[in-house]
């Protein structure tokens, strides 16, 4: 019996990749008003290896760009208020396109409807992915309980004993949870190990192409996809959409 569903959040909720493209471009765009003396492709390209280098959860992406700059690039500049413009503009982008895929929310209120347990784990910084969940506005669906931050717990993707804590947490047995995500090593293989039901959503994102060591028990393009799995593989009575 399928008790409860965990998802994901970076490119399974929300397209992470383009989003956070769309972000870095505008922080750019932003310094480059602020007086700083380069190329937009060359500014671009410094911060997305900074990105790189110092990984998404890094505090001070700006500051670590301008100190790679040539030094004329900056010159006569004051740093926190380029810095600042840039903050501004990725958080003004955040707050404007920070959306959920079309289908998520709808799927997830029948899902949620239909008596299963819904929640979410999910790698990254406890403010920062529990920010996402409120702001794609699938906290309603759920439950409190059932969210399980890498940060927060002490344990990150694709440590199998991540997907045991939440399903011990919620008193289930590790075949009757489902585990959603783009991930095929730290979703896929993760959940797999744990004995979770694995779900892999390739619909896009920048880890699509990563090879796991594991396959997914199935693999949905879209959200309505997850719909029928859930209705055909395992009989759940999930509403109509209305």
């Amino acid at each position: 019996m399928l008790r409860a569903i965990f998802f994901d959040i970076d490119d399974t909720l929300f397209s992470t990749t383009s989003f956070a493209e769309r972000a870095r471009e505008a922080s750019v765009d932003a310094m480059l008003g602020m007086g700083v003396r380069a190329s937009r492709e060359t500014v671009l390209a410094e911060l997305n290896e900074v990105v790189r280098e110092f990984s998404s959860n890094y505090e001070h992406h700006f500051d670590k760009l301008l100190s790679r700059l040539p030094v004329d690039a900056t010159a006569g500049l004051c740093a926190p208020l380029v810095v600042a413009a840039a903050v501004i503009a990725y958080h003004e982008t955040k707050f404007r396109e920070l959306v959920a895929y079309d289908d998520v929310t709808e799927v997830m209120r029948l899902l949620w409807r239909s008596g299963l347990t819904l929640g979410v784990i999910t790698s990254g910084l406890t403010v920062k992915q529990a920010e996402k969940i409120v702001r794609l506005r699938v906290h309603r669906f759920i439950d409190p309980k059932a969210v399980f931050i890498s940060d927060a717990v002490g344990i990150g993707k694709p440590n199998p004993k991540l997907y045991r804590r939440a399903v011990d947490r919620l008193g289930l047995a590790p075949g009757e949870a489902m585990h959603v995500g783009d991930h095929p090593v730290n979703d896929v293989d993760g959940a797999n190990a744990a004995g979770l039901i694995s779900v892999w959503n390739r619909r896009e994102g920048r880890h699509i192409h990563a090879q796991g060591v594991s396959s997914p028990k199935h693999v949905i393009d879209n959200f309505w996809d997850l719909l029928d799995i859930v209705r055909d593989s395992y009989g759940v009575d999930v509403p109509e959409p209305t």
